[in-house]
């Protein structure tokens, strides 16, 4: 109340000149700040209306009191994570990672063993990747969609800010590009745009001459031909997705099943936990299966909070996805995860998380819900954003990255200390996670503490190279078995 107080009174006067919210709340003896600048609105001209806009917005994060994380990293990965009691606060702590983009002859750091490269730079914003047969790589080069019901009010007014400091907010090219390496030299020398006009594109796959798209309002279809550098042909509808005006989990993917006949759709939630009520939740944060003949849909997993990731357990055919959990209730909750997919079953989101570990803040309560929760297999950390999800089955990387699931994680902005902005390796054996996992790509973040890159999408190359799509270095890397000396 004290810093709440100091921060009202100095701003109901006249501001001097410009001051980050972060040495403002230093002056004043608040204490860490848990802010990002606000020197925008901090003029020395400033008039009445935008100072009462102001004020409000300072007091309330003055009086967040959002904590740092309390247990490692490491306490929320495997299949028991540690689960701490939930921290509330008015609005959570915020650590975003601004860009300063790779410097020339700068790349992430491998794993021993492993060397990288550049496989594609000067993209836009590439969050997807998907392996044509003839190995032409395919990159969703998109970003969110209008969305102006979503993040509203002075809370949604500083997460757009975050945002856009994260190398986020930028317009969507809506295209997918396909890169093409002639020489095998594990570098694309050809580009082209296949498709464009597209509407926030993101997951990709092919199945019988159809190259399956998800929009981010439709999953649609093209004809393609192996070789094929455009494709001019009007989209085909095969099922509309949620979208709307909210859409705060806009990505969404898809994988064919084993025989074609299916289209598994990752559907992410219309909130964080459920704030926009559940009524805007229909048929979100959800896995659908999608009958590719006739376009009808049905849950086929749910309480998944933002399902991305698809990928299929090789040595089984299991269907797995990485879901990003839950924020605001503190820096070790909730570890996002990934897990083999029942059909039919509830994962708990927005009522529970990891089982029946109840989320007090969704009224109505759904006890009976609860009770039926699955616990997900294996924890990958909390606030790691873990997005990207491919079986391993490189013969380009080392034996003891063969066998296994690649997670390329965006990383965190409410976490402190950081989390992700990796790409780990968790190894399998006899169909599940055995054992911890390994960063593969690391060193995103600069000794600035500035964002370089964000790794997001992975998939394995025809020749067995694992490919990285960095959507703020705007950079797909190339990671291979480092070569011998």
């Amino acid at each position: 109340m004290i810093c709440r107080n100091r921060v009202a009174r100095y701003l109901a006067g006249d501001v001097r000149d410009s001051v980050p919210i972060g040495d403002l709340m230093r002056r004043l003896g608040c204490g860490e700040p848990h802010a990002t600048s606000i020197r925008a609105f901090m003029t020395r001209s400033i008039d009445r209306g935008t100072r009462l806009v102001l004020l409000s917005a300072a007091t309330m994060l003055a009086s967040a009191c959002g904590s740092s994380a309390r247990l490692p990293i490491s306490a929320g990965i495997g299949p028991t994570p540690v689960l701490p009691d939930p921290q509330h606060s008015l609005i959570p702590l915020v650590n975003v990672a601004s860009v300063n983009r790779w410097p020339s002859g700068i790349r992430p750091a491998a794993a021993d063993g492993l060397e990288v490269s550049a496989f594609a730079d000067s993209l836009d914003h590439p969050r997807w990747l998907y392996v044509l047969p003839n190995g032409d790589v395919l990159v969703a080069e998109t970003n969110a969609p209008t969305r102006p019901d979503d993040a509203k009010g002075i809370k949604g007014w500083f997460f757009k800010r975050f945002q856009k400091k994260a190398g986020g907010a930028v317009p969507s090219a809506d295209r997918i590009t396909l890169l093409r390496d002639t020489d095998g030299d594990g570098v694309a020398d050809r580009r082209f745009v296949l498709l464009r006009q597209l509407y926030s594109p993101f997951g990709m796959t092919l199945v019988n001459g159809q190259l399956i798209v998800a929009n981010s309002d439709a999953l649609v279809r093209f004809p393609y031909r192996d070789g094929d550098t455009t494709i001019t042909a009007a989209a085909v509808v095969i099922t509309a997705l949620p979208a709307g005006t909210i859409n705060h989990h806009w990505t969404k993917n898809v994988l064919a099943s084993p025989d074609g006949a299916t289209l598994y759709v990752a559907v992410g939630s219309n909130s964080n936990a459920g704030e926009n009520g559940i009524a805007a939740e229909a048929e979100r944060a959800a896995i659908w299966a999608v009958n590719i003949a006739t376009g009808a849909h049905r849950i086929f997993a749910s309480g998944l909070r933002n399902p991305v990731g698809l990928a299929l357990e090789q040595t089984t055919n299991a269907l797995w996805t990485a879901v990003n959990e839950r924020d605001e209730i503190g820096g070790d909750l909730v570890p996002d995860y990934m897990t083999a997919v029942r059909d039919g079953a509830f994962y708990g989101w927005p009522y529970s998380y990891f089982g029946d570990h109840v989320d007090a803040r969704v009224k109505p309560e759904r006890p009976d819900l609860v009770a039926t929760a699955i616990a997900p297999d294996y924890a990958l950390g909390a606030h790691t954003a873990s997005l990207g999800l491919t079986w391993s089955a490189g013969v380009a990387m080392p034996p003891a990255f063969r066998n296994g699931m690649f997670v390329g994680q965006h990383g965190s902005w409410n976490r402190k200390p950081r989390s992700g902005y990796a790409v780990i390796f968790v190894p399998f054996a006899n169909g599940k996670p055995a054992g911890q996992p390994v960063d593969v790509l690391s060193g995103f973040i600069d000794v600035d503490d500035k964002a370089m890159g964000r790794p997001v999408g992975v998939a394995m190359d025809a020749r067995g190279a694992l490919l990285v799509a960095d959507d703020v270095g705007n950079v797909i890397w190339r990671v291979r078995a480092a070569a011998s000396r």
